[in-house]
């Protein structure tokens, strides 16, 4: 994942001691992942990270399974979902497995009164409308439309948002976001073929040092629960840090398509890998230029996966009657392809601006009972002319 960062003020080594201007000791905290053997950083509070003042009664946020096993194309009207002024409390869940949960928000207000850690999962925040911050202990982060925030496991943030008129496609996985192997090299570079570089990566800055006390909400969440702490300091207190684990954006505009004389496979559009699914994204790009090539995909079998698409913009010309913020589920073992007359109708196109996320699981999604409330229910008929 991203390279080696740092900012704000640091030992000349690990482990050693680090004192502060009044000659008190500044409290390291390694933050590490897979125990000990896989990615982590070095950070460096003003105060032990340690203070809990007191741990609240915690609830579930479960999702609500409606369909366990579908076997039905589905397509649900993301933009139906109701705003909600807490960020938190916006996030609906639509699409579940063990491996991944698939949310739609549309909160109101930013995160003002408490803090976010989530301690099961690693987040995906696709940014379909809206601009920001996105507030950390590692520093600060902009971002707007486009952007996909990656948040790993355990940074606590929030989420300062310039105005009410916010819609987010959330993808929580409960293994790490990567890049994928053939984009990278043994030393961890992105290659020369990637179609996205290091210069493209967002990583944290102005570093914002919070020596206060006080009563701290953060509220963290792990195995489907909330559980309420209040720390006796600021979460934001680092004087500086190093390493690889933190938080980082990349825009869907700074994606550079991979085309070919003849139609390319969703895998030429990949973003990240995680254990059981992958997410891509489908950009801007000019069509195949075979001289009778066939723009529109060909008819398509998953056979070892769901697929899941989220239309944020433009027009998509295998499909009709698409509007923003849709979701199209195409499940194991059905086939799905162009609508009818899509096929005819793309050749001798020369380019697209279509703008997807697409999130493919190799496992079944269940459905939840708020995705049903916003379902398109003869959307598996609509290839029938």
């Amino acid at each position: 994942m991203p390279h080696y960062h740092k900012l704000g003020k640091i030992p000349s080594k690990r482990h050693i001691q680090f004192r502060k201007p009044d000659g008190g000791l500044y409290s390291e905290q390694l933050v590490s992942t897979e125990g000990f053997s896989d990615v982590y950083s070095l950070v460096y509070h003003t105060y032990p990270p340690t203070l809990v003042k007191e741990v609240g009664e915690p609830w579930s946020v479960e999702p609500e399974i409606a369909i366990e096993k579908n076997l039905q194309h589905r397509s649900f009207n993301g933009f139906d979902v109701a705003p909600a002024d807490d960020f938190l409390e916006s996030r609906v869940p639509v699409l579940v497995n063990n491996d991944v949960h698939i949310s739609l928000s549309a909160p109101r207000k930013s995160m003002k009164d408490y803090f976010f850690k989530n301690s099961g999962g690693h987040e995906m925040i696709f940014i379909h409308k809206g601009e920001g911050v996105l507030k950390s202990m590692y520093g600060n982060i902009k971002f707007g439309y486009g952007d996909h925030l990656i948040i790993p496991r355990g940074v606590i943030y929030q989420l300062d948002f310039k105005d009410e008129d916010n819609r987010l496609f959330i993808v929580e996985s409960f293994s790490p976001f990567r890049f994928p192997k053939r984009y990278i090299n043994e030393a961890g570079q992105l290659l020369e073929h990637s179609p996205f570089y290091e210069r493209d990566i967002r990583k944290p800055e102005n570093l914002e040092t919070h020596d206060e006390k006080g009563d701290f909400k953060v509220l963290i969440k792990r195995d489907n629960m909330i559980f309420p702490y209040h720390y006796a300091t600021h979460p934001f207190d680092l004087i500086g840090w190093d390493g690889y684990h933190f938080p980082f954006a990349l825009s869907i505009h700074e994606f550079e398509p991979i085309t070919g004389r003849v139609h390319q496979p969703p895998p030429v559009h990949q973003t990240f890998e995680a254990h059981n699914f992958v997410t891509c994204a489908f950009v801007p790009r000019l069509y195949d230029y075979h001289p009778e090539a066939i723009p529109a995909p060909y008819n398509h079998s998953n056979v070892d996966s769901d697929e899941v698409l989220y239309y944020v913009d433009g027009d998509f010309m295998s499909r009709k009657h698409v509007e923003k913020g849709m979701i199209t589920l195409h499940p194991t073992g059905i086939p799905h392809g162009p609508h009818p007359g899509a096929v005819e109708k793309s050749i001798g196109q020369k380019e697209t601006g279509e703008l997807a996320v697409m999130v493919d699981t190799f496992k079944p999604l269940s459905i939840t009972k708020q995705a049903l409330g916003i379902e398109d229910k003869n959307y598996y008929k609509s290839w029938v002319e």
